[in-house]
């Protein structure tokens, strides 16, 4: 009997690896991503204090549903660094949560550096 393997417990393994090395602080906070089969959510966390300090989503008025995919995710990067820019953060530390770094996690990332966000 062939036991498929449940892809979201891989990636949550991938997610912890990842997580163990990175962490965010008030002047460097973490750009954690999360994707689901509609939207992709962004946050800029400050895990020392354990706050979120901006966030953006696909379900954000700002972002049009007549968008693909990867243009609504680079349109999140984009609001997210805006977002962020305006409490003067310009540095991050991009947590990808365990994806691939392609496709649409890629296009937010592209998105947010475009916009003033250096990581």
């Amino acid at each position: 009997m062939i036991i498929k393997p449940d892809k979201n417990k891989t990636r949550l393994n991938r997610h912890k690896r990842i997580r163990r090395r990175l962490s965010g602080t008030a002047e460097c906070p973490r750009l954690s991503v999360f994707r689901s089969n509609k939207n992709i959510y962004a946050q800029l966390i400050d895990d020392v204090e354990g706050v979120t300090l901006a966030s953006a989503s696909t379900l954000d008025s700002d972002v049009s549903d007549e968008l693909t995919k990867v243009e609504q995710a680079a349109k999140v990067g984009e609001l997210i660094a805006k977002r962020a820019v305006d409490k003067n953060i310009k540095e991050v530390v991009f947590d990808r949560s365990g994806y691939k770094y392609h496709g649409r996690v890629q296009a937010l990332a592209d998105g947010a550096r475009e916009n003033g966000l250096d990581f």
